[in-house]
């Protein structure tokens, strides 16, 4: 299964009688339903640990490219109505700003890994504390409070699955606890934001900016206000998406498939 296609639903359940296990690509499982394909005593594989790497780097190359205006900064070295590049036009540095992960798990830790990197003070929020030894690898301050999160960070990225309790995790209250210097940036999924919440957000000044690889639904209508908007920037769902993680994501499937058929424990199971 890649994504939503097919759709598991009861008629397709119902309709393969010998089905032993469910195979999807990616670190989510949002896009299915659990309980009823448990009920059918039908197992379910992910591939987590093939997209963590690519997930991250994502997050910093959206970090990265709202600091510094990169899209806007391309579109004017491009514009055939350029005539000189303005002295004042100014981005943000990533470099000692303070970068909150809303998020602490295998994505968000690899996120903390590389914006050590960049000198950043890192704040992490998460149902549960890291290891002490993981949080001193990192640099990482544990709020256990959101709140704390949100009023201190520069940067706030999102890095949570998301489940009954994170969605709308972002709603208008969270995003007036934000800096208006601050940028949020989601590679988890669209509805751990609350999306008309955003665009007033964004309007009227209350967060600097956004950077988001994921929205809902996926692509969003093309009268979209959020398409419409100078201060963000939106990329299709490419976060896990590279030649490399792609492929690792296939012998990742292949491999639950195969152990499943031979009575073996299956890797990646949900």
């Amino acid at each position: 299964m890649w994504w939503n296609k097919p759709v598991a639903n009861q008629e397709l359940l119902s309709s393969l009688p010998n089905l032993k296990v469910i195979a999807t690509g990616g670190a989510g499982v949002d896009h299915l339903d659990l309980k009823l394909i448990s009920s059918f005593g039908v197992k379910v594989a992910n591939t987590p640990f093939a997209v963590s790497n690519a997930t991250a780097d994502m997050g910093m190359a959206l970090m990265l490219a709202s600091a510094r205006r990169i899209v806007e900064g391309c579109q004017i070295a491009v514009s055939p109505n350029t005539e000189y590049f303005a002295a004042d036009w100014m981005g943000d540095e990533v470099t000692g700003a303070t970068l909150g992960i809303i998020g602490m798990g295998r994505i968000g830790y690899k996120v903390a890994q590389r914006a050590k990197a960049f000198e950043m003070k890192i704040l992490y929020h998460n149902r549960s504390q890291r290891k002490e030894e993981e949080e001193q690898a990192v640099g990482a301050i544990y709020c256990k409070n959101i709140d704390d999160l949100l009023l201190q960070s520069d940067f706030v990225m999102l890095c949570v699955n998301l489940t009954p309790q994170t969605e709308k995790l972002i709603g208008k209250k969270e995003l007036e606890m934000m800096k208006p210097t601050a940028t949020l940036i989601n590679i988890s999924r669209g509805l751990v934001v609350d999306q008309d919440a955003l665009v007033e957000a964004l309007q009227n000044g209350v967060i600097k900016a956004a950077a988001l690889d994921v929205t809902y639904p996926e692509p969003l209508p093309r009268n979209h206000p959020l398409l419409t908007l100078k201060n963000i920037i939106i990329t299709p769902h490419v976060g896990g998406s590279t030649t490399k993680s792609c492929r690792l994501m296939m012998e990742n499937m292949v491999e639950s498939i195969l152990a499943t058929l031979n009575g073996l424990p299956i890797p990646n199971e949900v």
